[in-house]
């Protein structure tokens, strides 16, 4: 699969997820307390994520 995401632990011991595309990071979320909440931010992804707009806060 070239795309995935991943739960995993950072130093401070906090849950994360990253989503990779091709093995490359894409993104990573904020430090959660638990793993549940960290599952719950994949789903709110994928639920919400295919139709939110692009705001492009970039000046021409």
């Amino acid at each position: 699969m070239a795309h995935k995401f991943e739960i995993y632990k950072d130093k401070a011991g906090e849950f994360r997820v990253r989503f990779k595309y091709n093995s490359e990071i894409m993104f990573s979320t904020e430090g959660y307390t638990s793993k549940a909440s960290a599952q719950n931010a994949i789903d709110s992804i994928k639920k919400n994520g295919p139709d939110a707009p692009v705001e492009d806060n970039t000046q021409a």
